[in-house]
Order: C-alpha cells, then sequence, then structure tokens
C-alpha cells in the first residue's frame, strides 16, 4: 500500500467563493503513481469546505444563495470572541469539510459532470487544503 501527501494553499481575494481544484487533484494523483486506491481532499480550517457537483455557473450561485439563506451574515454568540465570521463556520458545517474519491488506473474516477470545489466562506488569508491518496 503507497500513501501519497500534498497540500493545496490558497488565499481567495474575495471572503467567499468556489475554486475548481478538479484538475490540480488529478495531477496530484498522477503524481503519486497509485493506480487503484481513494483520494482524501480535506479543507484544513473550520471556514472552509470541500464540495463535489456540476461546474455550472448558476449551481454555484444559486448554492452560495442558499447556503446565505440557511447562515446569513448576522450577530451570532461566536462574535462574543472578536472574531466576525459566525455565518462562515455554519456555512462550512453545511457543506462539509471533506470528501473522499475513488482513483482508478491512476486517474480520478469521477461522473460525468462531477467536479470538486473549495469552498471559502472566510477568505483573504492564506489556508490549505490536504490531498492524502492510498492505495497501490
Amino acid at each position: 500500500m503507497k500513501s501519497f501527501t500534498e497540500y493545496l494553499w490558497f488565499n481567495t481575494p474575495t471572503r467567499r467563493g468556489l475554486v475548481n481544484i478538479t484538475e490540480e487533484i488529478g495531477a496530484v494523483v498522477g503524481k503519486s503513481g497509485v493506480r487503484e486506491g481513494l483520494c482524501l481532499v480535506s479543507a484544513m480550517h473550520i471556514t472552509s469546505a470541500i464540495w463535489v457537483n456540476d461546474e455550472e455557473p448558476g449551481l454555484k450561485e444559486d448554492v452560495m444563495e442558499w447556503l446565505e439563506k440557511l447562515a446569513p451574515v448576522a450577530d451570532y454568540r461566536h462574535h462574543r470572541t472578536g472574531e466576525d465570521n459566525g455565518d462562515a463556520h455554519l456555512k462550512r458545517t453545511v457543506m462539509h469539510h471533506q470528501t473522499i474519491l475513488p482513483i482508478t488506473k491512476g486517474a480520478l474516477d469521477l461522473g460525468p459532470w462531477e467536479q470538486v470545489f473549495y469552498a471559502e466562506f472566510d477568505g483573504k488569508r492564506k489556508k490549505r487544503v490536504i490531498i492524502k491518496i492510498l492505495g497501490e
């Protein structure tokens, strides 16, 4: 069994956004040499997430609007700590922080429309994603 780890770093120019990282993950899978296995992709910050869905602008706008309705910018108890990102923590909870992707024949084995996104809810600072690959 092989294991391989690499990190992606982000510093988004806006507080919220979605970054398609499918190609970067695919390149890491290729570099790993794993032909059959699993690829864990995990956002390493409590105000960001990993999301697998379609690369379609309307859907991306819809999901960000939906998240804003679920967790609007408001005065959360979390803000008593001096932070102002309570909504970002809640949005991350809904989206989830990681996903596991299959590797088949040395490549990501995604559905026909599936893409992988880094979802940022409290950006404008340096953050990272871990890619952990296990297999043979």
